[in-house]
């Protein structure tokens, strides 16, 4: 099944242990692999692009963590 990648904004993230985790603010591309690479937990603010590395692993869940796409996003781990 395939998704937008619009689709996955604002989705509620949980831990495959029930842990609410976060909301999908921006999602990460790798554009070398033409796939998505994080899922951030809220909004990049454009004026500080040059935090957006700290942000991206402070603030961000690994997409080859997602196990489940629904009304939810399903991730293993806590």
């Amino acid at each position: 099944m395939a998704i937008t990648i619009s689709e996955l904004y604002g989705k509620k993230i949980i831990s495959g242990t029930g842990h609410w985790i976060g909301e999908v603010g921006e999602v990460v591309i790798d554009v070398e692999n033409g796939t998505v690479s994080h899922l951030l937990l809220g909004k990049i603010d454009a004026t500080k692009a040059r935090e957006m590395v700290r942000e991206l692993f402070k603030n961000s869940v690994e997409y080859k963590r997602v196990k489940k796409v629904t009304d939810t996003i399903l991730v293993s781990g806590n």
